[in-house]
């Protein structure tokens, strides 16, 4: 199955779809971006009384439903589809509630933008934003976009949350101790200022653009981390709160869906979502700091052993990340655990690479799924690594 099967249905056009559906089966991909958009859509339905159902999926397929419309959030598959090409899904799926007569959550809507790669106010979030500024519930400030502020006595710590965020990736990155001496050397107050909040954005970007083996795309991308949006959310900044649903709709959909749906989300309900995450992102950097990287022309690929750094396959896409945009001198990137019979692709522009992983999936009697800027590839028998032969030629 290709990645691009159906049109993609216009705002007002799904709303009126969804209007007048009697039941409505949400399945989205599983990144952040589409899980948030799963959420403001699952919230509308809930204000206007439809019955839904939603689920996180890595390659979605829209169930038939009787009686009712089943939607793709992530993927443009089946009649109707919230793809997040183009923009994110998350700005689409503002538009469709708001066409329902819903106002939704801009805040979650900002934090899919920036678990898609943007930032707010890009990519037809304006509306979002400006909602947002409007409401008073988010304000841009000096600092590190964190999911905690740090506190003495909340869970994590600044430094454990500086060492698990996948916004970066830096020389303490995967290594909380390391980020607590970086930190101690800087001597923040506990409630910090404008002042101490550049310098603690200056170690942070400068950290991310050092050494031999960071790419010219680490520049633009440790953007995401900095100058965040404080908001009144579940989490301190908007940044943070699209890391925790990244990591989440890979390491813990079910937390994952949870939290997207909770306008209020309890004290259980966060520290489960600060746990999944703070998981996922110390194990996606400690598996790539033992990686074995390698450039080939057109992609840079990390071989990592994902359950030695205490993670599952599930930190794959998110090594893969890292390194395209900390890492990797080429287009795309290839995270390849041979002992997990997995791999995690991801470009820096769209390529048809969730088709490419099909194909050269095809050729092993291996499962491949993805979109056109991600992919992946799973094989219970046959041999990852000509998988990944199979991939380079392909792309």
């Amino acid at each position: 199955m290709t990645e691009a099967t159906s049109a993609t249905s216009a705002p007002d056009a799904l709303a009126g779809v969804l209007a007048d559906a009697p039941f409505v089966r949400l399945v989205a991909t599983d990144d952040g971006d589409a899980l948030a958009a799963a959420g403001l859509l699952a919230r509308a339905l809930r204000a206007t009384g439809t019955p839904f159902q939603a689920r996180v999926d890595p390659d979605p397929v829209p169930d038939d439903v009787d009686d009712g419309v089943a939607v793709a959030v992530g993927v443009d598959r089946g009649p109707h589809a919230i793809p997040g090409t183009g923009r994110p899904a998350s700005t689409a799926a503002f538009a469709v509630a708001r066409a329902l007569g819903v106002e939704p959550d801009p805040v979650v809507a900002l934090a899919g933008v920036v678990a898609a790669g943007s930032i707010p106010g890009a990519d037809g979030s304006g509306d979002a934003l400006d909602a947002a500024e409007r409401a008073g519930r988010v304000e841009r400030r000096p600092g590190v976009a964190l999911p905690v502020s740090g506190t003495v006595d909340e869970e994590p710590s600044r430094a454990e949350a500086l060492a698990a965020s996948t916004l970066a990736r830096t020389r303490y990155s995967g290594d909380p101790e390391a980020a607590r001496e970086a930190l101690a050397a800087l001597k923040l107050p506990t409630d910090p200022d404008d002042d101490d909040r550049r310098r603690f954005a200056s170690l942070v970007a400068v950290d991310a653009v050092d050494g031999d083996d960071a790419s010219e795309r680490a520049a633009s991308a440790v953007e995401r981390a900095l100058r965040p949006y404080a908001t009144d959310g579940p989490f301190e900044t908007v940044g943070g709160y699209a890391d925790v649903l990244d990591a989440l709709a890979r390491e813990a959909p079910g937390t994952g869906v949870a939290l997207a749906l909770a306008s209020d989300p309890d004290a259980s309900l966060r520290t489960a979502a600060l746990d999944a995450w703070r998981r996922h992102g110390l194990a996606a950097h400690r598996a790539l700091d033992d990686a074995t990287v390698g450039r080939y022309d057109g992609c840079v690929v990390a071989r990592v052993d994902a359950a030695a750094a205490d993670g599952s396959p599930a930190i794959l896409p998110t090594v893969a990340r890292l390194v395209r945009d900390f890492r990797s001198p080429e287009p795309v990137a290839v995270a390849l655990d041979e002992g997990a019979g997995r791999l995690a692709a991801a470009a820096s522009e769209p390529i048809g690479l969730g088709d490419a992983c099909r194909t050269a999936a095809g050729e092993v009697g291996g499962d491949g799924w993805g979109t056109p800027m991600r992919g992946h590839v799973s094989v219970d028998d046959g041999d990852i690594t000509a998988v990944l032969a199979a991939l380079r030629e392909a792309i």
